[in-house]
């Protein structure tokens, strides 16, 4: 099982000088979700994804910066996050149903 995922993003972040093309994703640890309700990072809940992100993101996203990104980009680093807590069998399932549709 892979730990990490990178993520491409649409629309890069700026900060200052740099600009962020790519953001690094990790499994969270329990204390990563600490003060969150796991219902609502499962539902990808804006606000639970905004406090999550910045503590498993590589570079470190910002909150200001989360709540700047693209709403493309956002629901592509929340859908790598919800895919951390799925067993493969489920993430199997997931991927067949898409491709039925």
């Amino acid at each position: 099982m892979h730990d990490e995922g990178t993520v491409r993003l649409l629309q890069p972040i700026k900060r200052g000088d740099e600009e962020i093309r790519e953001v690094a994703i990790r499994i969270p640890s329990v204390g990563a979700l600490r003060g969150l309700k796991l219902t609502n990072v499962l539902q990808m809940d804006v606000n639970a994804l905004s406090v999550l992100l910045p503590r498993i993101s590589q570079p470190a996203l910002l909150p200001d910066e989360v709540a700047g990104l693209d709403p493309a980009d956002f629901m592509t680093l929340a859908a790598r996050v919800v895919g951390f807590f799925m067993t493969p069998e489920a993430k199997a399932e997931a991927e067949a149903e898409l491709r039925l549709n």
